[in-house]
Formats: C-alpha cells, sequence, structure tokens
C-alpha cells in the first residue's frame, strides 16, 4: 500500500467525523422545532379544547333537572306544571360497604323506610354517575325535617329537591296533553348525545311528546372537583339549570270539562271541537282515559303498570284519533261525489224505496217504506239510504274516494301529534283488487255492487276518525277550506304548510250540502239540538254497525252558528246502541251550549 493511498483515506474519515456535529445539530433543531410547533399548536391553537377536556376529567356534574315548560290553554289557565319533590340519595363514596348496615338501619328508623327497599335501591344504583344513588323519593315535610335535623350524623345521605311533571285537573284532556315517564336504558344510548342524563323524563304521547324540544329545558347541577381516582375533592359550585318554555294550547278548559262530563256515561267514545276558521283544537276528549301524574310518581309494583297498559279498555288509546265506521255522518261526502261528478247534479231528484236490491242483497231504506221522491236537501234531513245509495253506486268507488280525499281523508290530519292517529280506510276497486288491506288473497275479492251500497253509507268498508270528520265538516262550516288541526297556539311554535288550502268544489255543491245539513237540525233527524241555549246549526246524525261486531256506534257532526260556523263539534258514542240522535247529539249540544254561554260573556 502506498503512502499517499492511506493518507488519502485518512482524510475522508477526517472529513465525516467533522460532519457529524452538523447532522446532529440538524436533527437536534428539527427535533425541538417539531415539539415547539407541538407546544404552540396544544397550548395556544387547541388550548379551548384541551382545556375542556381536561375540566371534563377533573370536574363531575352531579345533575340536577331542569323546570319543565307549563302547559296552558287558550286563556292561560295551567293544563301542565312541575311539583316540588324531596329525594333522599346516597353518595356511595363516601359510605363503605362496613358503614353502609349502620346508615341504612339508620335512615330507615328515622324515615320510616324498609331496610329490605333501601338496599335494593343502593344495589341497582338508580344514577349511575357513580356519585348519586336514588334511595326514596317524593319524601313527605316531616321526614325531610327529621332527616335535615340529624343530617350531620348521616355521612354519605343527601336530601335534595328534584323536579315532578303535575297536572292539576287529573284525568282532563290526557289524551291531548300526554305525559312524561323516565327515559330507558336502550334511550339513553342515543339520546345522550342530545344532553339527557340518566334519570331523565322524556314526553311520551300528546302535546308532551310534540313539543319536548320546546318544554325540556337543561340541566345543570353540582360541580364537584374529583382527582385521577375519581375521589371528590372539593365542590366548586353549581351551574343553574336553564327552565323549559312555556306553551299555549288552543284548547279550553271549560269545553274540555263539559266535553268528558258528556262522555262520562258512555262506554267509551269521543268529542272533538275545533275552530274551522283556522284549525284549533278547542276540545279533544276520549273515553276511556287516564291520570297522567299516575307516570310522575314511582311505580313500585308491576301490577300497577300492568293495570294501565294491559287493560283491555286500553284507556292510553285515543278514540278521537281511531278510524270506526261513521255511518250516515259519510253522507255529505257522498252528496258531495255525487254533484261534483256531474252525474247527479245539485237540482237531482231519485225516488227512495223501502230497498233496493244489489247482488241479490236488499239494503233497506232505515224507516222501512223510503221518503218518496226527493232531493239532496231532504235525502239529509231524512237521512234516507236508499237516496245515497242509488248516488254512490252511479259515481262509483273512484269519484267517491276522490271526493274524500278531497276532504282529508285517507290521510293524516297534520296535527303535531300525527304519529297517534290512523289514516282509516275509503276501500275502492284498487284496495279490493290488492286483498281487502290484507284479509284477503289478491284478486279473490273484487269490488261488488254490495260494496258500493254499504260505501254510499258509511259502512264496513269506510272507516274514519273523528278528528277526520271535525275536519271535513269544517270545510262546509268555513266555506270552502280544508284546515290544519292543531293544538299549538302561536304559528312561531308550529309549523305544517299548508295552513290551510282550498277544496276544489263548486259553489253549488257547497251550498246544497249545507242547506241539507241545515235541514238536518232545522226539521230532520237532528232536530233535538235545536234550543234557546243553541245558535241556529247544520249537521248529521249517524247510526253505524261495529266491523268488529260488537253493538252499534252513535255518531253527531255539526257547526255553529249556521251558515257561517265559528265552531265544528263531533261526539261519537262507541258501542253505544241507539242511535245518533238518542246518544251523540246530546253530547255535541252540551259542548255547543257551553261555547254559546262563554261566547256570550
Amino acid at each position: 500500500m502506498s503512502i499517499s493511498g492511506s493518507q488519502g483515506r485518512a482524510a475522508q474519515r477526517q472529513t465525516g467525523l467533522q460532519q457529524q456535529p452538523l447532522v446532529l445539530l440538524l436533527l437536534v433543531l428539527l427535533f425541538c422545532g417539531a415539539m415547539g410547533a407541538r407546544l404552540v399548536w396544544m397550548q395556544l391553537l387547541e388550548h379551548n379544547r384541551f382545556r375542556e377536556l381536561a375540566d371534563e376529567n377533573r370536574i363531575r356534574l352531579v345533575p340536577r333537572s331542569p323546570i319543565r315548560g307549563r302547559l296552558l290553554d287558550r286563556k292561560g289557565r295551567v293544563l301542565a306544571s312541575s311539583k316540588l319533590t324531596y329525594t333522599l340519595y346516597l353518595e356511595p363514596r363516601l359510605v363503605s360497604d362496613q358503614d353502609w348496615p349502620a346508615l341504612r338501619d339508620r335512615l330507615a328508623s328515622l324515615l320510616n323506610l324498609k331496610s329490605e327497599q333501601l338496599d335494593a335501591r343502593r344495589g341497582r344504583g338508580l344514577d349511575r354517575d357513580g356519585y348519586r344513588t336514588t334511595l326514596a323519593l317524593d319524601l313527605k315535610p316531616e321526614q325531610v325535617l327529621r332527616f335535615r335535623e340529624q343530617s350531620a350524623s348521616l355521612p354519605g345521605a343527601q336530601v335534595d329537591v328534584d323536579i315532578l311533571r303535575y297536572y292539576p285537573n287529573g284525568t282532563l284532556a290526557a289524551h291531548a296533553i300526554g305525559y312524561t315517564s323516565p327515559v330507558t336504558d336502550e334511550e339513553y344510548k342515543t339520546l345522550a348525545e342530545k344532553g339527557y342524563k340518566i334519570r331523565d323524563r322524556i314526553g311520551r304521547i300528546g302535546v308532551e311528546a310534540a313539543y319536548e324540544s320546546h318544554l325540556r329545558g337543561q340541566w345543570g347541577g353540582q360541580m364537584l372537583e374529583v382527582n385521577a381516582m375519581g375521589e371528590v375533592q372539593r365542590n366548586l359550585g353549581d351551574r343553574p339549570s336553564v327552565p323549559g318554555k312555556d306553551l299555549i294550547l288552543t284548547l279550553d278548559l271549560d269545553l274540555q270539562r263539559v266535553a268528558e262530563q258528556a262522555l262520562a256515561d258512555k262506554p267509551g267514545g269521543a268529542i272533538v271541537a275545533l275552530d274551522p276558521s283556522d284549525g284549533s283544537i278547542l276540545a279533544l276528549a276520549s273515553k276511556p282515559t287516564f291520570d297522567p301524574n299516575f307516570f310522575s310518581k314511582l311505580i313500585t309494583t308491576q301490577k300497577e303498570y300492568d293495570a294501565l297498559f294491559k287493560s283491555p279498555k286500553k284507556p292510553l288509546f285515543s278514540r278521537a284519533m281511531n278510524a270506526y265506521d261513521p255511518g250516515s255522518t259519510w253522507k255529505p261526502i257522498t252528496a258531495m261525489a255525487g254533484m261534483e261528478s256531474g252525474k247527479f247534479p245539485p237540482e237531482t231528484k231519485l225516488h227512495t224505496t223501502a230497498c233496493i236490491t244489489y247482488g241479490g242483497h236488499c239494503f233497506p231504506d232505515h224507516n222501512g217504506a223510503g221518503f218518496g221522491h226527493i232531493g239532496y236537501a231532504d235525502a239529509l234531513r231524512f237521512s234516507s239510504n236508499t237516496f245515497f245509495y242509488q248516488v254512490g253506486v252511479g259515481v262509483g268507488s273512484m269519484e267517491l274516494k276522490k271526493a274524500a280525499t278531497q276532504l282529508g281523508f285517507m290521510q293524516k290530519t297534520g296535527i303535531e301529534i300525527g304519529w297517534e292517529e290512523s289514516i282509516g280506510l275509503v276501500g275502492d276497486e284498487q284496495w279490493a283488487a290488492e286483498g281487502r288491506g290484507g284479509w284477503a288473497k289478491p284478486g279473490s275479492m273484487p269490488w261488488i255492487p254490495e260494496d258500493m251500497a254499504s260505501a254510499s253509507i258509511g259502512q264496513s268498508v269506510v272507516q274514519i276518525t273523528p278528528l277526520q270528520l271535525a275536519r271535513s265538516y269544517a270545510v262546509f262550516a268555513n266555506g270552502g277550506w280544508l284546515v290544519t288541526p292543531h293544538f299549538a297556539k302561536s304559528d312561531k311554535d308550529w309549523r305544517l304548510p299548508p295552513y290551510k288550502t282550498k277544496v276544489s268544489m263548486k259553489p253549488s255543491t257547497l251550498k246544497t250540502i249545507r242547506e241539507g245539513l241545515r235541514k238536518v237540525v232545522s226539521e230532520g233527524t237532528g232536530a233535538a239540538l235545536n234550543g234557546p241555549e243553541i245558535p241556529p246549526a247544520a249537521g248529521k246524525t249517524g247510526t253505524a254497525e261495529d266491523s268488529t261486531g260488537g253493538p252499534d256506534h252513535a255518531w253527531f257532526g255539526c257547526y255553529a252558528p249556521y251558515p257561517n260556523g265559528e265552531i265544528v263539534v263531533v261526539a261519537f258514542a262507541q258501542n253505544t246502541p241507539g242511535g245518533g240522535s238518542v246518544h251523540a247529539l246530546p253530547m255535541a249540544k252540551k259542548v255547543l251550549a257551553e261555547w254559546e254561554k262563554v261566547r256570550k260573556r
């Protein structure tokens, strides 16, 4: 090896050694720069977010429920509010298993509670935030006083104020108002993201459910600082809860009370009263009913729960929004179909007889003789079946369904609690061909004249809700507008466009139906509605067979004053044989008399 070669390699190694500090310096600078950038990003740019995360780890909120907004009637009278109640809590982190028996026995003796019940509730841990467990609800004032006198010697136990929903009128308007009940474990998995707590309550039916976000408010509570082990270090104070907003409803407490009193002697039924000018619900009563205060207490036995939810009378089920055969209250819709089709114009007169035969079956008139040669007004006045058989069969099912659809049948009404209502049924050829709603094989039972005869007078293949009937009669009362029924008085709280729509109906059709409905009351089957306490009214009686095989239903739909109505009332007596004029009309008359009394004040 030459000397010069050795010297060259040595020089290269020397050069490499001289570059190493520079490389290391660059690496250190890059590392420090990255660290600095990271710190800047964390400390400055993301400071607020990381502060929130740190606080969430450091601070625990022992929740305190907000006061739910009140429900008021149209005159400001309270329908639903909240009441304060006292709850006994256990702070489990402050009470060991060894200390619990002594505390339990003292609480049981002091507050007259059962030891085994306290054990069970401690074991269940009703408040799963880990910082409080509910031991007893709705303590009496004397229990609270005794606890506070001895609270210093009851470490780990706490009495706090809670808020329960309260319905001062009990069962009144229960199906319209609804109720609240605790969030279930399954619901909590999704509702927690919306701010709900494990002990939260939520609206279940009625207005309580429809306006849940408006009424519920926001939770507050006691803020506790905890260490890494979750142990409480100190109390950081209270975060006030935000109360929910009040909601003024269109319901009239006086009309509602009279409506429910009118239903008192009936096995079941419903009354709907609404303002035909805008669809405001003035009263919505259903029987059987229930007391929504039931859901504001601690349910201690399954027996109590089953008595309500498994009752064969189905008290939670709103009859005002369920569909039934309407009987002769349906005849104005058949009249509309006849006139609008052009086949039976307003001046039509038909010969009525004892019965008309369709498909080998004789369909009778209710008086057993017919009413001679009559037109629409007298056909409604006498409630002639054979007149409307001829009109219905003559126009066919599609024309009848067209008229029914224009008046709001076979569809939701648009009311805020629409998930509770049935769309009903108006049978036609297509419905029959497709299997009659599923109980027949498709094509096995085609539409026949007998079906059309039944449909003409609201039997068998026609089913509607009392609310739908009230909405349709509002069209006759207000001059041809289909309104959207609603409970909230202010349009800021509900948006259900279109608010009302014009029904495509000839003026002559509307005039003829209105005249016929007036004749029903002035000199026909609804004459019992007349009286000094009632303004001039128009309406229609109805008696319908029960499609399930039970006793007949009684119906009466009306509006007052005539000709331009300011109130529509539909009364329905379920399984109350005897006729609409005997049972349903007197119910509607009581509501109209109360409305007139209030109107004159």
